[in-house]
């Protein structure tokens, strides 16, 4: 369909209608998003539907807590009973500890000075806080983990996952056994300063025959790869032609006004080209929630930017509209955030993710939504 927020591609034709089934999409955003998301997830796995997820599929940000969330799902019990005894300690306490630290400044000084690119500094450090020298085979088989980046060679989508990682234009490598820091840095080299992310591989790796038309070098040996955002910013497109109920939790950033737009050739150029993405960025959103409300998919939206009162439910969680948007205007850094703004980031996307859940999804569930961290009000 034309009004579709994700983009048909030519291995699409023929392919099987969307099959039932749950699909979690985790958006980009920095730290703000991969804080906001815990509150999301928080709620999933307190109603007992994490487990039932089939997908999820994270772009920058989301991606490090996907890949998080991957690494410690054979831990998890998803008994909402044992929620502090299993998804506290596995997922949320990595990902506050890493929060509590600043790597995006520390990789651009020394990447700076020392050589070797800025976005292998921040894969380090990601193995370093978060993976530990895991690869992608050490994410489930179920459900399918998917780490979205984009490929600057390309210009389409270069995805992660455990059976394989691809780009349809160059080719597919089964059971890939890259880093799984490595994955979430180049879906997070957000541009301009952490990408690209330059990814080496043989070209005897690619399954013959599997590239529509770029299956030869350099673009099977070296792999250029920026901030999945960049080509899609909800992490839909791996979800969307899959499953037939998604779910999408957005913690994206906005474009802010100037009063006076710089008129330099290079930053009116950077200016131009963020507004284009932004307007990109927009539509999407839009025509996910249409196809919710249109019943082309069943599923449910929430963001950073909602207003809670929206989903009219009276027994949402107190959320004043002023205060969660003064949590959206965090910036989109890998920088150190107080463990206070962490817990009311996590506060507000537990609770805008639960009025989502039982305004559209299921409005019996259950138990009664209570912040997460109810000393740190929104």
């Amino acid at each position: 369909m034309s009004d579709e927020p994700v983009t048909r591609i030519p291995s699409d034709q023929g392919a099987a209608p969307p099959e039932d089934g749950i699909a979690l999409c985790l958006s980009g955003g920095g730290y703000r998003a991969m804080v906001f998301h815990i509150g999301a997830l928080w709620r999933l796995y307190e109603t007992g539907l994490l487990g039932t997820i089939k997908r999820i599929s994270t772009v920058s940000g989301g991606s490090i807590t996907g890949g998080m969330l991957g690494l410690a799902w054979r831990k998890l019990s998803f008994d909402p009973a044992r929620l502090k005894d299993d998804f506290v300690p596995h997922v949320v306490m990595p990902l506050r500890r890493l929060a509590g630290e600043t790597i995006d400044a520390d990789a651009i000084i020394i990447g700076s000075i020392l050589p070797g690119r800025i976005s292998d500094r921040v894969a380090g450090a990601y193995d370093a806080h978060l993976f530990n020298g895991a690869t992608l085979q050490d994410l489930p088989d179920a459900p399918r983990f998917v780490i979205n980046a984009t490929n600057v060679q390309s210009g389409v989508l270069w995805r992660f996952s455990k059976p394989y990682m691809r780009d349809y234009r160059v080719g597919e490598v089964k059971r890939p056994t890259v880093p799984l820091a490595q994955a979430v840095a180049a879906s997070s080299a957000f541009p301009p300063v952490l990408s690209p992310f330059e990814l080496r591989l043989d070209p005897a790796s690619f399954t013959p025959g599997s590239g529509k038309d770029l299956q030869r070098e350099p673009f099977t040996t070296k792999v250029m790869l920026t901030d999945g955002g960049v080509y899609d910013n909800l992490g839909l497109e791996t979800a969307w032609k899959r499953y037939k109920t998604i779910l999408v939790s957005d913690a994206g950033g906005q474009m802010a006004a100037e009063e006076e737009p710089k008129s330099d050739w290079a930053r009116h150029s950077y200016r131009v080209l963020n507004l284009v993405d932004n307007q990109v960025r927009s539509l999407r959103k839009r025509q996910a929630i249409d196809a919710f409300k249109s019943k082309v998919r069943s599923g449910a939206y929430w963001g950073i930017r909602t207003n809670i009162a929206d989903y009219e439910l009276a027994s949402a969680l107190v959320c004043p509209f002023d205060r969660t948007m003064a949590l959206a205007e965090t910036p989109t850094r890998l920088k150190r955030m107080d463990a206070r703004l962490q817990e009311r980031l996590i506060n507000w996307g537990y609770a805008v993710c639960d009025a989502a859940l039982r305004r559209h999804v299921e409005a019996s569930l259950g138990p009664k939504p209570q912040f997460p961290y109810p000393a740190s009000p929104i």
